[in-house]
C-alpha cells in the first residue's frame, strides 16, 4: 500500500510541476507575448478599453490625447479616446482604436500610457485596495502655440515645418499637411472607423504618414550645405577658392551640360557662389571629391540611415553608391547640387541646419521629454545624445558664414529677422520636371538663429504642383515661415 501511496504522490507532484511551469510560460514566459497578441484573444484589449488611460500632454500644457468616460448607457466600452486638438498632433500621437490598433506614441507608449510597466505597477501597489489607477502620462517636447503657427503659416499648401533644439535634438514641432483628425478613427463603430481609414490611404499626400520623418523629396540647393561641408572636410574648397563666372559646364562622360538656376551666368569666391547658390561650382565639387569620399562624406552625415527619432517608421535619406557613380558622374555632378538621386527627409533637413549651429555636432532628435506617473513623479526623462559628428567645429565655422551670407546678401532675404536678431540659411528649389516639360518644384529652406548662439533650427518643404510652388522658389515661399517662426519664439523668449 505505501508504496501505491508514494507512486500517486509522484505522479501529482509531476503534475503539479507541469502545471507549474505551463503557467509560467503562459504569464511570464515566452508565450505570454504570443496568447496576447493572438487575434482571437481580445480579452485584454476589452479590459483595456473598460480602464482609464494617460495622457499626452504637450511642453505648454496642452492635452492632445486623453480618455473620457462614455456617456451612453449602452456604449460597449466604459472610456472613449479623445484628441482635443484634432489633426494638430495626429501625427505624433497617432491613434488608438479597438478594431484597427494604435499608432505612433499610441502605441510605442502604450504601457506607460495604461500603466503598466514594472515601475508603475509597482508604485501603484500601495493603492491597490483602493481602486487607485496606475496611468502614465507622456510629456512631449514640442509646443501646441508654434505647432499651430506652423500649421496656420502652411496655410493647407503640401509641406513639412520642423523646428528643433540644435543642443539637445528636442523637437518644438513638427507638422506636415494634408494631416488626418484621430477623432474620425478613433470611434467604437470599427465599420465607420473602417471607412475613415480607407478614405484616408487613397487620399492625395499620404496624410496617415508624417511626411515630416516618414516621407523623402529632392531637396535642391538646401544639399549644398553637405556638398560644401565634405568639400572643407576633405581639402577640396576653401574660403579663399574662386570660380570664373559661366552658364554652362559639360562634367565627364557627357555631352549634356550643367547650367545654372534659370540658365544664369554665375561665379566668384566661395562666399558669392554659396549666397548667391550657383550650380556649377557644386557639381565641380562633387566631382573633384570623387564617387568615394562623396559618398563616404554623406554617410557622415546619417544618409542611408533611418533618422533616430523616438517615433516608429523613420525612413533614411539617400545620396546614391560610390560604385553606381563610378559609371555615372553627370550624376553625382548633379547629386552635388541637390538633384538627381538626392533624397532627404525634412526631420534630417532640420537637423542638418542643427549641426552647423551645434559645432559639428547632430543630435538625435526626440519628441517625448518625459514619461510620468499618474501623481507627477518622473518614470523617465530622455537624455540627448550625438548622432553623428560628420564635420569639425571649424568647418561648422565656416559653414554658419556662408548660411549667414545667403541671409544677408543672397537668396535667403526673406529669413532676415526681425529686432536684428541675426539668421544663417540655405535655399533650395528642387527641380522635378524634364526638360521641355511644366514646372514643377519643392521649394526648401533650412536655417538656425541666433547665429553667435544658436537656439533654433528649422527646416521648411512645400510641395506639389501648384503653379505658386512650381513658379517659385524656396527663398520666396519657405523662407517667410521660417521668418515667422523665429520671430515668434524670439518674441515668447522675451528677446528684444
Amino acid at each position: 500500500m505505501n508504496a501505491k501511496i508514494r507512486r500517486l504522490a509522484v505522479g501529482l507532484l509531476v503534475c503539479y510541476v507541469a502545471l507549474f511551469v505551463q503557467l509560467n510560460l503562459i504569464q511570464a514566459g515566452p508565450r505570454q507575448q504570443e496568447l496576447t497578441e493572438h487575434p482571437r484573444n481580445d480579452r485584454q484589449t476589452l479590459r483595456d478599453f473598460n480602464r482609464p488611460r494617460g495622457a499626452i500632454v504637450t511642453a505648454d500644457g496642452r492635452i492632445v490625447a486623453h480618455s473620457v468616460p462614455t456617456t451612453d448607457p449602452n456604449a460597449q466600452f466604459e472610456y472613449q479616446r479623445e484628441y482635443p486638438l484634432n489633426e494638430l498632433f495626429a501625427n505624433v500621437t497617432g491613434y488608438y482604436t479597438f478594431n484597427y490598433g494604435s499608432t505612433q506614441l499610441e502605441r510605442t507608449h502604450s504601457d506607460v500610457l495604461a500603466g503598466k510597466t514594472a515601475e508603475q505597477q509597482l508604485q501603484g501597489l500601495g493603492g491597490i485596495f483602493e481602486g487607485e489607477d496606475n496611468t502614465g502620462t507622456v510629456v512631449l517636447t514640442m509646443r501646441a502655440d508654434l505647432q499651430q503657427l506652423a500649421k496656420d503659416l502652411l496655410a493647407e499648401r503640401e509641406g513639412s515645418v520642423v523646428v528643433m533644439e540644435p543642443s539637445t535634438g528636442k523637437i518644438l514641432a513638427m507638422y506636415s499637411h494634408p494631416t488626418y483628425d484621430p477623432n474620425l478613427v478613433a470611434v467604437h463603430d470599427s465599420e465607420e472607423a473602417g471607412n475613415v481609414l480607407l478614405f484616408l490611404t487613397n487620399f492625395p499626400g499620404k496624410p496617415l504618414l508624417a511626411n515630416a520623418y516618414q516621407e523623402r523629396y529632392m531637396p535642391g540647393s538646401a544639399f549644398k550645405v553637405i556638398t560644401t561641408g565634405i568639400a572643407l572636410e576633405t581639402g577640396a574648397t576653401s574660403l579663399e577658392r574662386s570660380w570664373p563666372s559661366e552658364t554652362e559646364w559639360v562634367p565627364p562622360q557627357t555631352n549634356d551640360p550643367i547650367q545654372n538656376y534659370g540658365g544664369t551666368s554665375c561665379g566668384g569666391p566661395m562666399v558669392e557662389v554659396f549666397a548667391r547658390s550657383c550650380n556649377i561650382p557644386f557639381a565641380q565639387l562633387a566631382v573633384e571629391i570623387g564617387p568615394d569620399l562623396m559618398v563616404t562624406g554623406t554617410e557622415l552625415w546619417g544618409i542611408g540611415e533611418p533618422i533616430p527619432i523616438d517615433l516608429p517608421g523613420p525612413v533614411a535619406s539617400s545620396f546614391g553608391e560610390s560604385d553606381f557613380f563610378r559609371d555615372n558622374l553627370p550624376l553625382l555632378a548633379i547629386g552635388g547640387f541637390g538633384q538627381g538621386n538626392d533624397l532627404m527627409v525634412p526631420l534630417h533637413m532640420a537637423m542638418v541646419a542643427g549641426t552647423v549651429a551645434n559645432g559639428g555636432r547632430m543630435m538625435e532628435p526626440y519628441v517625448v521629454d518625459t514619461t510620468r506617473f499618474h501623481d507627477g513623479n518622473v518614470l523617465d526623462r530622455t537624455e540627448p545624445e550625438v548622432w553623428k559628428t560628420p564635420i569639425s567645429a571649424s568647418t561648422a565655422g565656416t559653414l554658419s558664414l556662408l548660411m549667414t551670407a545667403v541671409v544677408n546678401d543672397g537668396t535667403g532675404r526673406t529669413m532676415q529677422l526681425d529686432n536684428g536678431v541675426q539668421a544663417a540659411a540655405k535655399t533650395g528649389t528642387a527641380q522635378l520636371n524634364g526638360p521641355g516639360e511644366p514646372e514643377r518644384s519643392h521649394a526648401w529652406i533650412i536655417g538656425f538663429a541666433p547665429v553667435e548662439q544658436p537656439r533654433y533650427a528649422v527646416a521648411v518643404i512645400l510641395r506639389g504642383t501648384t503653379d505658386e510652388i512650381s513658379a517659385s522658389t524656396g527663398g520666396v515661399l519657405a523662407g517667410p515661415i521660417a521668418k515667422e517662426l523665429l520671430d515668434y519664439l524670439f518674441v515668447t523668449d522675451g528677446l528684444p
